[in-house]
């Protein structure tokens, strides 16, 4: 079914500092919706039709039952709703203060999501005809926000409770099954955790603590096992969301606590043994809340989020050494609450979750890292967490 969202009193507007996210409320929006666009222009574009493959995802985080929201992706980038698949757990209905809660599996027309209502995740097969729930689990801990897939191995980061990841195997048929052994604590029991990825070949696990001001890592051995633990704390306070790139490094959006304008991005060096060197920052955006950061295919340019401020920023990157420069403070400009963001089409375009707007806008992206706004298509679910593109 399509979301409509029930219109009610505007009560307030508040920025999370600790999540980035921002509430407010919903104003009659449609799942069609596509602002700034004619009658014409909105019926090319759903001529165009779901061809089967190309979709962006994103979670709807409802308390009465979590949905994979699905929106079809045209050649041209655009989006039109398309359909919504149950994941078998429930959301939170509200801000994560997260990246990554729903990911394609690569090598795997999978994908993997996170129930933090229910404490579970789940893996649901990409069809032709739409998604298939194949499995949910149990996530290892509370509140799971972030996951994170290599070959067979699927890793989870729960933020509630004490706070732990979690492994299992994607096997037959995708079903997720425990590792034994694999729960492994973060740094502290009140750690803020935002997002768990894997480098280097699946050989070691990197996560960000927006409370303790830290990046942690874990080496995973050959039996998927997490072994030793390394941490450093970041150039600036609050990591929050990373990008991964190629030779070892990751470049992080440091919100500094929701600060006006004194975001920063900062990039580190993940050696083998899981030890951590700064390698750039902290580079400002000139921005408020810099909180989700994505990296261009190529690993040319790094995009931030920047919640507070509706914006975008950009960053020049060089793919060996690591070194970042802001390109542009504001690349672009956003609806209310800018979090999660997805590249797609080989970087060709940029989705942007609006957490505030309760929205996705579309970006292009040259050649130059240079972004055009497309398209914003509203009525995305309060609460929705999470993009993934096929």
């Amino acid at each position: 079914m399509k979301y409509l969202i029930q219109s009610t009193p505007i009560a307030l507007a508040i920025l999370l500092l600790a999540s980035c996210q921002k509430s407010i409320q919903n104003e009659n929006l449609k799942a069609d919706n596509v602002s700034g666009l004619s009658e014409s222009d909105r019926n090319s574009i759903a001529s165009k039709g779901d061809n089967g493959k190309n979709f962006v995802y994103t979670l709807s985080n409802q308390t009465s039952g979590n949905e994979v929201v699905a929106y079809s992706r045209a050649t041209d980038g655009m989006l039109t709703y398309s359909f919504s698949s149950s994941t078998g757990g429930n959301g939170t209905g509200g801000g994560l203060g997260n990246q990554g809660a729903v990911v394609k599996a690569m090598g795997n027309d999978v994908l993997l999501a996170v129930n933090p209502g229910s404490n579970s995740i789940s893996a649901l097969k990409i069809t032709g005809s739409g998604l298939n729930l194949k499995s949910v689990v149990n996530s290892g801990g509370m509140t799971p926000v972030s996951i994170t897939q290599h070959g067979d191995l699927v890793y989870v980061l729960n933020a509630g409770g004490a706070g732990n990841i979690s492994g299992f195997r994607l096997g037959i048929n995708d079903k997720l099954t425990p590792i034994a052994n694999s729960t492994r604590p973060l740094s502290s029991m009140a750690s803020g955790a935002a997002q768990i990825s894997f480098m280097l070949n699946g050989t070691v696990l990197v996560i960000t603590e927006k409370a303790t001001n830290k990046i942690i890592t874990y080496t995973v051995d050959h039996n998927g096992v997490p072994q030793m633990m390394h941490s450093i704390s970041s150039a600036s306070p609050t990591p929050f969301g990373f990008a991964t790139g190629k030779f070892g490094n990751i470049y992080v959006s440091e919100a500094v606590g929701g600060a006006p304008n004194a975001s920063n991005v900062s990039s580190y060096h993940i050696n083998a043994d899981g030890s951590i060197a700064l390698i750039e920052g902290p580079v400002a955006t000139g921005q408020s809340a810099a909180c989700w950061a994505v990296l261009t295919h190529d690993g040319s340019y790094v995009y931030t989020t920047n919640t507070a401020s509706n914006t975008l920023s950009s960053f020049d990157v060089q793919q060996v050494s690591g070194n970042i420069n802001l390109q542009q403070s504001i690349a672009g400009t956003t609806q209310m609450g800018p979090i999660d963001a997805v590249l797609a089409d080989n970087s060709n375009y940029l989705y942007i979750l609006n957490g505030g707007g309760h929205s996705i806008s579309v970006f292009a992206v040259a050649g130059t890292g240079n972004l055009t706004h497309l398209q914003t298509i509203t009525g995305v679910p309060v609460g929705a967490t999470g993009l993934a593109v096929n």
